[in-house]
């Protein structure tokens, strides 16, 4: 895993799976620092994930409210989901847009990908901008409850800066936005 080359590089002594879940894995390992010192490492694998930018016509963009377990509330972000085994990106993502928010788009064009928890995770969220959109009707999940609603980028935009949106993929999302509609 480690690049061989890298002379910061941390080696496996010794990985341990400690948990093995729907769809995160928990590891424990050992491991010896570039100085020598041993410490221990815990991570998360997962397998990937993609975030949808849905904009209108009209400018505005297409979010969704969702109640997030781990932080006991409702958040506003952009639509997102877990890669499945051998699905392609742009596949998973149109997936993700449908079932989600019910809308599929004319135009794909992908913005980037970032590793958004590099501390004790490997996900890593591609992310694609969607335009041409047309609405065609939702079809999430059984438990996955959400409220999918339309804003200007402004007002996303002023919600990031006063604290209301603190999803990190929504924040990059709309940041990666406004820089291609300035380019634009």
């Amino acid at each position: 895993m480690a690049d061989e080359d890298d002379p910061l590089a941390e080696r496996t002594l010794d990985s341990r799976l400690v948990y093995d879940g729907v769809f995160l894995r928990l590891y424990v390992d050992r491991v010896r620092a570039a100085d020598g010192h041993e410490g221990t490492r815990e991570y998360l694998r997962h397998p990937g994930a993609v975030m949808i930018v849905p904009l209108l016509d009209d400018g505005q963009v297409v979010l969704e409210r969702q109640f997030r377990y781990p932080l006991g509330c409702s958040v506003i972000e952009f639509p997102a989901g877990k890669i499945d085994p051998g699905e392609p990106l742009l596949a998973c993502a149109q997936r993700e847009l449908l079932e989600e928010t019910g809308y599929v788009a004319r135009d794909w064009q992908y913005l980037g990908g970032f590793h958004n928890a590099i501390a004790y995770s490997d996900e890593k969220i591609e992310v694609y901008l969607a335009r041409g959109l047309q609405h065609e009707g939702a079809q999430v999940d059984a438990g996955e409850v959400l409220e999918v609603f339309t804003a200007p980028l402004a007002d996303l935009l002023a919600w990031i800066t006063d604290g209301t949106v603190t999803d990190v993929k929504t924040i990059v999302g709309a940041y990666w936005l406004q820089q291609r509609l300035q380019r634009e």
